[in-house]
């Protein structure tokens, strides 16, 4: 419900060309709920980490580590998506899995038939039966004091040929290290990913078909729309594999600055699964790298 405020760069509702200022208010912040936290280290979160490299850290919700920061991104992305959509590049992400639970392959030939189907539920799932199995196990998690992690599955159709670079900035590269700077992300595949280790070449190949267009056609998508590090025109395909919440809502065993035994008691404000949230946080991430790659691309041409 917090709302933003365009303080520069958009005049009548176009950009300027000077720096866009976007300011987002956090009023339902509640940070002494993070006191019992002040002396001891919570389980899989960054408070050894930042203690260790900076010798200081804000325990009032983890600080940068905290998935509040995600909220410039999904603003940013949304002026990067507008400027791609002059350019016919659309993008569209759901939740593909839950825990064990997989979602089938949607019908990708509409995504805007598929955004509303997403959008219909509040798990963020194509497919409205599998979300209703999604938001049990979710509920049931929940219940028991735990949490569970899951899968986003992203799509970018009629990307331009040629975006990306052959060695240090793949196209690949640098989407799976913006899918990795998400919070809680712990895995990142392109195409086939990890089942295309498990394929013969012939059958994993990509057989070129005759189009007389200049993109790239053929029967599969293995390659998942990049070749080399480069864009070929195809869709551009891949996975986000989430990590499930590290704070519980379980008292559990752990230790304190000074590496004594403790207790981190399970209490405050937590989802049992952030993977519905991070749907719009993986569309703005892939926004921000294919606009940067075309602006790059642009600029050579």
């Amino acid at each position: 419900s917090d709302e933003f405020e365009i303080l520069s760069g958009i005049f009548e509702g176009k950009t300027t060309g000077t720096p866009i200022m976007i300011n987002i208010p956090n009023s339902d912040q509640k940070s002494k709920d993070y006191d019992h936290n002040k002396d001891i280290f919570r389980s899989s979160h960054a408070d050894f980490t930042y203690q260790a490299k900076y010798g200081i850290r804000d325990h009032r919700g983890g600080g940068r580590s905290s998935a509040r920061e995600t909220a410039a991104r999904v603003a940013a992305g949304a002026i990067a998506k507008l400027y791609l959509k002059q350019a016919g590049v659309e993008i569209f992400a759901h939740v593909s899995g839950v825990g064990s639970i997989e979602s089938p392959e949607p019908n990708t030939d509409n995504l805007s038939t598929l955004l509303e189907t997403r959008e219909n539920n509040i798990v963020r799932c194509a497919d409205p039966a599998t979300a209703d199995q999604m938001l049990e196990l979710i509920e049931k998690t929940r219940k028991s004091g735990d949490t569970v992690g899951g899968r986003i599955s992203c799509i970018i159709r009629n990307c331009p040929v040629g975006l990306g670079e052959p060695v240090f900035d793949k196209l690949h590269a640098d989407l799976g290290k913006a899918m990795l700077s998400i919070n809680a992300v712990h895995g990142f595949e392109y195409g086939s990913g990890f089942a295309g280790s498990e394929m013969n070449g012939s059958q994993h190949n990509d057989i070129p078909l005759p189009s007389g267009d200049v993109g790239l056609k053929s029967n599969t998508n293995f390659a998942g729309g990049i070749l080399g590090g480069i864009s070929n025109g195809m869709d551009i395909t891949f996975r986000v594999a989430f990590k499930p919440v590290a704070t519980i809502m379980q008292n559990q065993p752990t230790i304190d600055k000074s590496g004594n035994a403790a207790e981190i008691q399970g209490k405050g404000r937590h989802d049992p699964c952030v993977v519905p949230r991070a749907v719009a946080i993986v569309e703005a991430m892939a926004a921000l790298v294919i606009a940067d790659h075309y602006l790059r691309n642009k600029a050579y041409s």
